[in-house]
């Protein structure tokens, strides 16, 4: 199996660590093209012709829902965005919940 190195890891000018698409099909197993699809999608946001690293998650879970639940992209993403807002709104309510003691 070839392998890539992460050896041209970028970093923006806000910190983000940014990798090809190239890079990013081949630590995903996905492929370039599916990567644009979550771009046209918004999905994930490139930093102009680049990834964050942190994307790499998202696609990562988002192929996860699509090959464990046969979500479609827009579903899985859907699923994605309601995890993280129930994860938000709970950490609120501890808080509230401090705040009363």
């Amino acid at each position: 199996m070839k392998s890539m190195s992460l050896s041209r890891i970028v970093v923006s000018s806000k910190g983000d660590r940014l990798i090809t698409f190239q890079q990013a099909a081949y630590l995903t197993q996905t492929s370039v093209t599916i990567l644009e699809r979550f771009t046209d999608l918004g999905l994930i946001e490139p930093v102009e012709s680049m990834l964050r690293l942190s994307d790499l998650t998202r696609v990562m879970q988002v192929m996860r829902l699509r090959r464990d639940l046969g979500l479609n992209l827009v579903g899985a993403t859907i699923v994605l965005d309601m995890g993280n807002e129930i994860a938000q709104l709970k950490a609120q309510i501890k808080a509230l919940q401090q705040q009363r003691l």
